[in-house]
């Protein structure tokens, strides 16, 4: 196989991130670099001003990641990084007497592989040849019960105890990060989210959004049905789309977290 290259202009990507209608302010943040082939979502916890401490220190800390020379070299930057958030956030627990930590998920792409990481509740989800496929297991109480046989995928929906999450970067000693990775293929379509899209929104209205338009024109339709029915938590959605030669490409962006409002990704032609 000839492992060709893939240019930054190769990803379409959408984004948005939303405070939501109860919650008082946003605890989520995201960071976008197809140049170097990353992508990632974290969701802060820990109270409102230290799980959006959490939360920007984990992306803050991936701005470090630069561009590898191999798939495992970008592997071992985002670990790297990842480390070094972790120890922030210890540190940050014992000065403030608080826990603080934040999932994470994280799309890498190096020529034509990529890879899923994540840790925590946050998703992601590949869309492929028409059908969509959850990528990332939930470290969820409930998702463990699953597992077990103790619980139904519908009772854990419904359980008060769905949001219990067992991992998350800056509450152990360690971070614990869960990995899957392949090879990309040409019109695949990523999906990240923190949970309040999927507290929410189904799997296949995910699937139906993403068949139905662009990558930014996904984010909006899928924030605007978080919205309408009752958006309880920040809900942040960034989407990858790969497409050999797209004439669309994803402006650079800063990473972005707003209160009160959407926040919305650029593509231009």
């Amino acid at each position: 196989m000839i492992d060709t290259p893939r240019e930054a202009s190769d990803f379409e990507t959408g984004c948005i991130s939303h405070t939501g209608k109860v919650r008082k302010a946003n605890e989520d943040n995201f960071i976008l670099r197809p140049e170097i082939g990353l992508w990632a979502v974290a969701d802060g916890m820990g109270g409102h001003e230290n799980g959006a401490l959490a939360s920007a220190t984990v992306v803050g800390a991936l701005e470090a990641v630069g561009t590898a020379s191999s798939a495992p070299d970008l592997l071992a930057m985002l670990e790297g990084s990842v480390l070094k958030a972790n120890q922030t956030l210890r540190e940050q627990t014992h000065r403030r007497g608080a826990t603080m930590g934040a999932t994470l998920v994280a799309l890498l792409i190096h020529h034509s592989h990529f890879a899923c990481l994540w840790s925590g509740d946050s998703r992601i989800y590949l869309v492929r040849g028409g059908h969509i496929a959850q990528v990332s297991r939930d470290h969820t109480e409930v998702q463990d019960m699953v597992d077990r046989g103790l619980l139904t995928p519908d009772e854990a929906r419904r359980s008060p105890r769905r949001h219990v999450i067992t991992h998350a970067i800056g509450v152990h000693e360690r971070p614990e990060l869960d990995l899957e990775n392949g090879e990309i293929a040409d019109g695949d379509a990523f999906v990240l989210c923190s949970d309040g899209l999927t507290e929410h929104v189904a799997d296949g209205e995910i699937l139906q959004a993403v068949k139905a338009g662009g990558a930014q024109a996904a984010c909006d339709a899928l924030l605007a049905l978080t919205l309408e029915r009752g958006a309880h938590d920040n809900v942040t959605i960034v989407i990858v789309r790969y497409r050999q030669g797209t004439p669309e490409k994803t402006l650079w962006m800063p990473n972005r977290r707003v209160q009160g409002a959407s926040t919305p990704g650029s593509t231009t032609p």
